[in-house]
């Protein structure tokens, strides 16, 4: 009986240990099959490789809090003309390897007219959008869609020396007649060499800052809507003349039309000129120079009755049509664009945020006290002409309006053949 006992007693044993051992195992399964089964899936963007650089920390983050999928920064070359032909090749051969498009403002018509682009209203709605900046939102659109989610914003906007100004009476201006008389007055006195710099090199530098001017004198460039040109107006002239005025009078100094941005912020951080048309990166580097404590900034100036314009920067992501994960690229975005993203992005580059928000975050603001002044200007944004031809306009305006500047041609000359030549393209 005794023999019986023991043996029914390792039996049950065995029988025990067995069960444990099925349980362990079916455990096990559980958690490796599903890593052995289910791929992570690669998203791919291309940026430039300083930017790439910068993403870093992000891609990191993204990575841990969505362990399926698999973030592929490619590195591509700082020139953003080369990271256009880049992205563009790839999509024309039909084998774009690129499941996000990190675009730049200007590129939303064009990629979206070709079908590269993947129409993001599926994904959002106006509840998410509604804490960006207008402007960012409206340079993502085109005919309709949304095609580009705005990352981080920019706008062009009027820098000036505060100490000068406070220390002859002045006021900062805000239209283009009181910008000149403040300049010749504190020339005379030998307070400054120069009174205005502005970029008027022939490249995209001087379209985007003869925008402003052309919002300030009340004048347009082209309307997306009617494929109406506007450039041979008697506003948009006069605000040619403008700037030929600054020169011949020696306000701006003869160089000014080989500046672009570099050049210009320079001569005001040297403390040669009361005021500087720039982008906002200059004042995070002012804010470390000499300068510090003596400048300001404020929107761009106008003619009475009608309004300032910044003109529209930034980059924002858009996922490629031909994408095979266009969920998990809507994924990267979200994660992205969203504030705690933006927030750490900004503090570490000093980039501006496209939320609205975050000028005003105390953290933000605590690093770059600018920040709720910078609010003012990029709320007043004007877009360069949303259109599919428009690298080809700006070619056509940059070549005219740089001959207006150079004096090769009058100023009624040359926008009455770039408006005539813009008209052509268009075919209105």
């Amino acid at each position: 009986m005794n023999n019986h006992w023991q043996l029914f007693k390792r039996k049950l044993r065995s029988t025990r240990n067995l069960l444990f051992s099925i349980t362990i195992l079916i455990i096990l399964l559980g958690i490796v099959l599903p890593s052995l089964t289910q791929q992570r899936i690669t998203i791919t963007v291309m940026m430039q490789a300083l930017e790439a650089a910068q993403w870093q920390s992000l891609e990191a983050r993204f990575e841990e809090e969505n362990p399926d999928i698999d973030l592929e920064i490619i590195k591509a070359p700082n020139a953003t003309n080369l990271v256009e032909d880049l992205y563009t090749s790839s999509f024309i051969l039909g084998d774009s390897p690129y499941d996000l498009v990190y675009l730049d403002i200007v590129w939303v018509p064009k990629f979206a007219a070709a079908g590269w682009l993947r129409d993001l209203n599926e994904f959002t709605s106006p509840t998410q959008l509604q804490d960006f900046l207008a402007g960012d939102l409206d340079g993502g659109r085109y005919q309709g869609g949304l095609y580009r989610m705005p990352f981080r914003s920019d706008g062009g906007m009027l820098y000036y020396r505060s100490d000068l100004l406070a220390a002859n009476g002045y006021e900062p201006p805000n239209t283009f007649e009181e910008l000149i008389t403040i300049s010749q007055d504190l020339q005379a006195k030998g307070v400054a060499k120069w009174g205005y710099v502005w970029q008027g090199k022939q490249y995209e530098g001087l379209a985007a800052m003869f925008v402003e001017i052309l919002e300030g004198f009340g004048a347009y460039w082209v309307n997306p809507e009617t494929l109406e040109v506007g450039l041979d107006s008697e506003n948009a002239i006069a605000a040619v003349e403008f700037l030929r005025n600054t020169v011949q009078k020696g306000i701006s100094p003869p160089g000014v039309t080989t500046y672009a941005e570099e050049e210009t912020r320079r001569l005001f951080e040297a403390g040669k000129t009361i005021f500087l048309r720039n982008w906002p990166y200059v004042a995070g580097l002012a804010a470390e120079s000499d300068l510090a404590g003596k400048y300001s900034l404020k929107p761009m100036v106008h003619q009475p009755g009608y309004s300032s314009g910044a003109c529209q920067g930034g980059w924002g992501l858009g996922i490629a049509a031909s994408s095979p994960h266009p969920q998990e690229a809507w994924r990267v975005i979200e994660f992205m664009t969203r504030e705690d993203s933006q927030r750490d992005f900004v503090l570490e580059t000093g980039y501006v945020p496209s939320l609205r928000s975050l000028f005003q975050d105390p953290t933000i603001v605590a690093k770059y006290p600018h920040y709720p002044q910078l609010l003012k200007v990029v709320e007043n944004s004007t877009l360069r002409p949303p259109i599919a031809q428009y690298a080809e306009a700006s070619d056509i305006l940059q070549r005219y309006l740089s001959s207006a500047l150079t004096n090769t041609m009058t100023a009624e000359q040359a926008m009455q053949a770039a408006a005539s030549e813009t008209r052509s393209l268009l075919g209105s």
